[in-house]
């Protein structure tokens, strides 16, 4: 007889800190297709939540550039909600390596936006 391959489980990815999401929900977004909302009020300065996923080499629709504590480059493809994160130019949150900051307020119902960086500047 022949030998059963093992299940690979899949590994599953949440927001990161307790918490996390009950503040954030993903929804149909006027910015592009998906959008990262509000659940309820963020404080400025507020941690939001974690950007969770696979590291690489590679970069894609999903994966968000960070630096190492030795400044080196790191890509991470997103798994959880935080990929669906669209660009603004004055945006209302900000990465800390991987980790989700308000930059002002936020409201419930708000999209929470982000800036994609200086290849983006002419875009809004």
């Amino acid at each position: 007889m022949g030998k059963k391959k093992a299940k690979k489980e899949k590994k599953k990815y949440g927001l990161g800190r307790p918490g996390a999401a009950e503040r954030v929900e993903v929804g149909v977004s006027p910015i592009h297709g998906k959008g990262l909302y509000a659940r309820k009020r963020i404080r400025p300065g507020a941690y939001v939540a974690t950007f969770e996923g696979e590291p690489t080499r590679k970069d894609g629709m999903h994966v968000l550039w960070s630096l190492d504590d030795e400044d080196n480059p790191i890509g991470v493809e997103g798994k959880n909600a935080l990929r669906f994160l669209n660009h603004a130019s004055n945006p209302n949150a900000e990465f800390i390596g991987l980790d989700l900051h308000a930059l002002r307020n936020i409201e419930a119902g708000t999209e929470l936006t982000i800036h994609y960086g200086d290849d983006w500047e002419h875009i809004d």
